[in-house]
């Protein structure tokens, strides 16, 4: 039961709690009236005897966001880790030791709308996207009862590069794949690099590669690991769920007919192990350096990198009408969502391409009554 008592001219109430066995009583005061007291007392008394923490939470956000990574994401390629912290390092300059109880959607909002205006809406959507995901976890938890990301608006004001500088058009793609094709000779690069055209893959998931991984019979790669090239950790878990991807028979027999004969045989396998190195990887300096020059040598513009390869992939596959659900699958998107918001300005260059098609089908329809 609630004791309330009158201090000075208001009131308080006191509701008694343990938390871990310890008495931690929740207590609120500046009630005008002792009924308004008593009101307000009885709903704490509800929520709580509902398992409702809302409001009563000591939990620090920066502090809940970093137990929140430790307990769901640590099983995470280290890039990604790093991200997450970032977040956090971001959350504790921002938010201090505010607790995650006196956070709602218009302080939140303020402080997107301030971090904003100097990075882009691109750095501003992950944050949030990491944000999101721990606040979430605390309203499923009850530590909370609303969720204060949800609806707000994503206003990052610096110019991030332009999408257009990052993919090839695919007129562009096709010279640079004759061209890698004709110099393959020259290193294990060259293929890979033809690979990552053709496949959309993300270049730790190339790396990760092994023979067995090639299915020639079926003309289907298995994605199932990702090696990490930056900090020697080796082979690590994929960024997103595993997955089959269907292949051209071009690119299958170049590998089964010529890379694979040639290349150096490996206890595990791997098809692009580098004897130079301590772990046997390659970095993305060598060929990012040799995709530079190609595309010099073509002048082909922009310049992009090995990533690039990727967005010129998945691009393509879309202006071509490939359906955006296989598509976000293929890349290995967590869901169609991260597909239309990185690749949106695809999507509205195909939006000339339905209205003429629209416009068409209408004139069709219309042929009847003429």
């Amino acid at each position: 039961m609630a004791s309330i008592t009158k201090r000075g001219k208001t009131w308080q109430y006191t509701v008694s709690r343990y938390t871990d066995g310890k008495y931690d009583p929740i207590r609120k005061g500046g009630f005008k009236g002792e009924k308004e007291a008593r009101l307000a007392a009885a709903k704490v008394e509800l929520d709580l005897a509902e398992g409702v923490q809302e409001s009563y939470s000591s939990d620090i956000f920066a502090d809940y966001f970093e137990e929140w990574v430790e307990d769901f994401k640590s099983n995470r390629a280290t890039p990604t880790k790093k991200r997450y912290k970032t977040t956090h390092n971001i959350i504790k300059e921002e938010f201090g030791r505010i607790k995650i109880k006196d956070i709602n959607k218009r302080r939140y909002q303020r402080f997107l709308n301030n971090f904003g205006k100097k990075h882009s809406h691109e750095t501003l959507r992950k944050i949030n996207t990491h944000i999101r995901a721990c606040v979430k976890e605390a309203v499923d938890e009850g530590i909370i009862r609303t969720d204060f990301t949800r609806g707000v608006e994503i206003n990052g004001q610096v110019k991030a590069k332009s999408a257009n500088d990052k993919f090839l058009s695919f007129s562009d793609a096709q010279m640079l794949l004759e061209y890698l094709h004709i110099h393959r000779s020259r290193s294990p690069l060259y293929y890979l690099l033809i690979l990552g055209l053709q496949t959309g893959m993300r270049y730790g998931e190339l790396l990760g590669l092994k023979k067995s991984d090639f299915k020639f019979d079926e003309n289907i790669i298995e994605v199932r690991r990702t090696l990490d090239y930056k900090y020697g950790e080796g082979i690590g878990p994929l960024k997103s769920e595993e997955r089959d991807l269907e292949m051209d028979e071009w690119t299958m027999k170049l590998f089964q007919d010529e890379l694979f004969k040639s290349s150096v045989t490996t206890l595990d396998g791997m098809v692009f192990f580098n004897p130079r190195t301590k772990y046997g990887t390659y970095s993305n300096a060598a060929p990012n350096k040799i995709l530079k020059k190609a595309l010099k040598k073509l002048e082909i513009k922009p310049e992009i990198t090995v990533h690039g390869l990727r967005h010129t992939h998945i691009s393509i596959l879309l202006f071509n009408d490939i359906n955006v659900q296989y598509v976000s699958e293929r890349a290995g998107h967590k869901d169609t969502t991260v597909t239309l918001q990185t690749y949106a300005h695809v999507l509205k260059e195909m939006e000339n391409k339905e209205k003429t098609k629209t416009r068409d089908v209408l004139n069709q329809m219309t042929k009847i009554a003429q």
